[in-house]
């Protein structure tokens, strides 16, 4: 193979796609037909039977309108499904105004990257920090790893 993982991965689902016999081919073809003409389902939840019956679906907000308030107001050339998605990941770890200080410090609550950072245990006022001639987000952005920033906070801290 090449040497490279990734191009060696596919070649070799390539290769598998290849190697299909006639009648998964068939099953495949069908499988995609029949799953084009399906019209597309709105996301919602059953509604209670008691009230609007079982045919009836409730809409789900996949987002709060207050995170997308939020990022419209800053990002409002962005398509709307990339705000709610990036609103939707954010409004399950943190709030609006964690994010908002995310931005503020220099990562972009779109870069989910950031929920990295927060999971390692990074706030957003460590990024300003310094370690050594560069900033923590300095180093972030030349690819170390969250982990090693939040060591070395650790052991500049312990230090003074």
């Amino acid at each position: 193979m090449t040497g490279d993982p990734g191009v060696d991965a596919l070649i070799r689902q390539w290769a598998a796609e290849r190697e299909r016999t006639p009648e998964e081919q068939e099953v495949d073809r069908i499988a995609s037909a029949w799953l084009a003409d399906a019209p597309p389902a709105a996301p919602g939840i059953p509604g209670q039977r008691a009230r609007t019956g079982s045919s009836r679906f409730v809409p789900v907000e996949s987002a709060d309108p207050g995170y997308l308030a939020a990022m419209r107001s800053r990002l409002p050339e962005v398509p709307e499904e990339l705000l709610t998605a990036a609103a939707g990941w954010w409004q399950m770890v943190g709030g609006v105004a964690e994010a908002e200080e995310w931005w503020d410090a220099g990562i972009s609550p779109l870069d989910q990257r950031a929920l990295d950072y927060r999971a390692a245990g990074l706030a957003p006022s460590d990024l300003s920090r310094r370690l050594g001639p560069m900033t923590v987000l300095q180093h972030l952005r030349r690819g170390s790893a969250p982990a090693w920033c939040v060591a070395r906070l650790s052991r500049q801290q312990k230090s003074a």
